[in-house]
């Protein structure tokens, strides 16, 4: 059993809902990315999703777009973004961390060789956001069958997904399902609780995995709408967004810094009133 599935079958016997934070590793500066992690744990995070920056996120609305900018004129690269998660198991060995990225860096390492590295470095899951199920081959098996350390693959279902794809993201997918609550981009709003109610429940039909809804969680009434329909939340946008203005000033860094982790703290105490 991964890290993953053993905090979701925790939470199943609590009947408590996930609360997963995004930040953009090396966003606005490295040195806090580990420590932000740290304190995210520290304030009600189950699992931390930690972004690979990327040049052309496409699937990213303008918040983490720019938090991409950010970390890489900052220069964090992969490679930096996974040492960090290793620099975080140094005193974290329970949290599960989630990376979310884009084929283009993985393909120029190499897929076994991002495996390694990653698996090395304590992480738990990977999310490739244009990898297709249906092109994964035996990448997914490859990451669940490692023996050092098991890690997960995660896919992504949206409201346009076909029965097709969804029947492949089932049988690729391990760990939970990020179901992408609304049409568009990171960061988007619209949030429709009936529809993402009615697809949730369809995909929760077809099999046992954990399903997470991320996309357009905002506040506290958000969370708590959208956790009692899955078995988690994925928040982002709501708390990249901090960090936009405050470049490498100290203070600013500690407001930003306040603000995110006052968002986790009203984000546990809603989706822990379900």
């Amino acid at each position: 059993m991964t890290r993953i599935e053993s905090v979701f079958a925790k939470l199943k016997q609590q009947n408590k809902k996930a609360l997963i934070p995004y930040i953009m590793a090396g966003d606005p500066v490295p040195q806090l990315t580990v420590e932000l992690m740290h304190q995210l744990v520290a304030h009600g995070a189950d699992i931390i999703e930690l972004g690979l920056p990327f040049s052309d996120p496409m699937a990213d609305g303008s918040v983490i777009a720019h938090a991409a900018e950010r970390a890489l004129a900052a220069k964090t690269s992969t490679r930096d973004a996974i040492k960090m998660v290793a620099q975080f198991r140094k005193t974290n060995t329970h949290t599960p961390v989630l990376v979310m990225g884009y084929l283009n860096p993985i393909e120029i390492i190499g897929y076994d060789a991002f495996a390694d590295m990653c698996a090395d470095a304590g992480v738990d899951a990977i999310l490739m956001v244009d990898l297709p199920p249906h092109e994964a081959g035996e990448f997914p098996r490859k990451l669940t069958a490692r023996t050092d350390n098991p890690m997960n693959q995660i896919f992504l279902l949206s409201p346009t997904t076909t029965a097709e794809r969804r029947a492949k993201v089932i049988e690729n997918c391990s760990g939970f399902i990020y179901y992408v609550s609304l049409k568009g981009v990171t960061g988007s709003s619209a949030l429709d609780v009936d529809a993402v109610r009615e697809q949730v429940a369809t995909i929760k039909q077809e099999t046992s995995i954990p399903v997470c809804v991320g996309f357009g969680i905002r506040d506290g009434d958000s969370a708590k709408a959208l956790g009692a329909v899955a078995d988690g939340v994925i928040v982002g946008s709501e708390l990249v967004k901090n960090f936009a203005d405050t470049g490498e000033d100290p203070e600013k860094l500690q407001l930003a810094v306040a603000k995110v982790l006052a968002k986790m703290d009203e984000l546990r105490t809603a989706i822990d009133g379900i």
